[in-house]
């Protein structure tokens, strides 16, 4: 077998692997081809690919440029400017934007000093495009993404038309035109679930998609085709660069829809996926979302070290922390921190993330003209938008500056309408949180009654969600609390019980229990399981609302 037979055994190799979409076994295969002989463009730019989708960014760099000159080199300026597009966006995608920039106008020089009728004259109008939406010139953007669509559709190319008709659908959605720009996405992910598009850019518009599905609040649109992209990445176990990103949506989705354990589970497989490889924007929100899990099931302290760590990467980690010093009855501290976050935003959707915090935060702070002009343009976005979830939320906010305001029937009528939106869309944690302001607005109308069946509803929904925090609030809202019981507890459980069971109750892990007492974790554990099997509960939130019930929380 003569050399040259010896080396086209990888090179071989990495082509069908690739053809099969194994980019691991694809990349590892260029790899030792390309030690042992000089590849030809086409296949240089096959390894740039296989390395980009696998995660080696440095790797996908070298080969994309080392492509380009080649290409430059025997005469193909057309595919050197190619070649030359991808390393801009993928370095712009990376935060190098000046590296980035740089390749693009190179690409764009090339272009114009050798002038040709070519589908590249499309992709080079793709970056620039996405540069006038982020700097609110839309009808600019759209004017170059529908510039690029034709070109592709000429030259038949569906990778072009289908990224230039999503971004038509962003740049509408930015420019208020939101069901118009949600009809272009679903076309253009009808297109990737048909198989039309490759996987370079396959990856991308998922991922852009989501986001404007997230952008406006679209939390259906966003389930399914998070659901699409969780299966598309399933398909194809050797992907890096959209994995994580997809772990953080279905992170976020889970939340909403009241999957807290599961959604814990995979917020850490989100960070410590972004862990193991190059550094990526999207590892700031793995670990605020993980922040946000951790502080709803009462876990402060490794909250506060998420929202650091989201902090550390980049992300703001608002309005999460402001809603962790609420909880930990830090008013003051709450209210400066939302009040910064809500001055610095600008965005239709930074604001409405914001809002609802800041309302809440604004009525614990006893200032009601704030809660009320927050809520004010809350309720005004929401119908800008016109996005359930954003509609029920901002019924809820308007709601409880009305209770507070002393109209309780204006915030019943509110509050009603918010809680029916918040079930019909699945999210049980906000309906629940609904629930009590309707348990407060029906006592403040002497309905008693009425305002224990609410309070004893959203109680019950807090547990199943092991929400300690508002297990605590709620229970403590009762004026249920039968005496006879607590004697009964106080009974049966020891003395080193009821101090676990008080530390349950303030929200403390294991962990921290045995800090707090000198003891180990594992008697933790076991002082855990007892206090469980003497109460009759499952779980922490019900051990919780016990604990407030009966009054043995606020023992010292």
């Amino acid at each position: 077998m003569s050399s040259a037979d010896a080396s086209a055994g990888p090179l071989l190799q990495a082509r069908e692997a690739f053809g099969r979409r194994a980019w691991g076994e694809a990349f590892a295969a260029f790899s030792t081809a390309d030690r042992e002989r000089r590849l030809e463009p086409e296949d240089l730019e096959l390894l740039a690919t296989a390395a980009y989708l696998t995660g080696h960014p440095a790797e996908s760099a070298d080969g994309w440029t080392r492509a380009h000159g080649e290409f430059l080199t025997r005469g193909n300026t057309t595919r050197a400017a190619r070649c030359a597009i991808r390393l801009g966006v993928d370095l712009m995608n990376a935060g190098e934007r000046v590296r980035g920039d740089s390749w693009v106008s190179r690409a764009k020089r090339i272009l114009e000093e050798h002038p040709s009728d070519c589908v590249e004259q499309g992709y080079v109008l793709l970056p620039g495009a996405v540069r006038r939406i982020i700097e609110g010139d839309v009808s600019a953007a759209c004017a170059l993404f529908q510039e690029a669509a034709e070109i592709g559709r000429r030259f038949g190319d569906r990778d072009l038309v289908t990224m230039a008709r999503h971004g038509v659908g962003r740049a509408k959605i930015r420019s208020g035109s939101i069901d118009e720009g949600l009809a272009l996405l679903d076309e253009a992910m009808v297109a990737l679930e048909a198989g039309d598009v490759s996987p370079l850019f396959a990856g991308d518009i998922y991922c852009s998609v989501i986001e404007a599905c997230v952008e406006v609040f679209d939390v259906r649109r966003a389930r399914e085709w998070t659901a699409a992209l969780a299966h598309w990445c399933d398909s194809q176990p050797d992907l890096v660069p959209y994995t994580g990103q997809c772990l953080v949506r279905r992170a976020e989705i889970m939340q909403l829809h009241g999957e807290w354990s599961e959604a814990i589970d995979v917020a850490r497989d989100a960070c410590a996926h972004f862990l193991r490889g190059p550094e990526q924007p999207a590892i700031a929100a793995a670990f605020y979302q993980q922040g946000e899990l951790r502080r709803l099931r009462g876990d402060f302290s490794a909250a506060e070290e998420s929202y650091r760590e989201a902090t550390r990467r980049g992300r703001n980690a608002q309005p999460g922390l402001a809603l962790l010093r609420l909880s930990q009855g830090q008013v003051e501290a709450a209210a400066s921190g939302i009040r910064g976050a809500l001055e610095q935003a600008k965005g239709r959707a930074s604001r409405c993330r914001l809002l609802p915090a800041f309302t809440e935060i604004m009525l614990a702070a006893k200032d009601i003209d704030a809660a009320r002009t927050g809520a004010g343009e809350l309720a005004q976005l929401a119908d800008l938008i016109g996005a359930p979830l954003l509609l029920a939320s901002a019924a809820q906010a308007s709601g409880a500056v009305a209770l507070a305001g002393g109209d309780a029937g204006g915030a019943l009528d509110l509050l009603r309408r918010s809680c029916a939106t918040w079930q019909e869309l699945r999210i049980p944690h906000e309906a629940a949180r609904t629930r009590v302001l309707i348990g407060l607005t029906l006592r403040a109308l002497g309905d008693e009654d009425a305002a224990e069946l609410e309070f004893d509803a959203a109680r019950w929904a807090f547990e199943q969600l092991e929400a300690g925090p508002d297990v605590a609030r709620t229970a403590a809202l009762s004026r249920t609390k039968p005496r006879s019981a607590t004697r009964n507890a106080a009974t049966v459980l020891t003395e080193r019980e009821l101090e676990v069971l008080r530390l349950i109750s303030a929200g403390d892990t294991n962990k921290a229990i045995g800090g707090k007492l000198a003891i180990s974790e594992k008697t933790v554990a076991r002082h855990v399981s007892n206090i469980f099997t003497k109460l009759g509960v499952n779980t922490r939130a019900a051990a919780t609302a016990y604990a407030y019930q009966h009054g043995l929380a606020d023992r010292t």
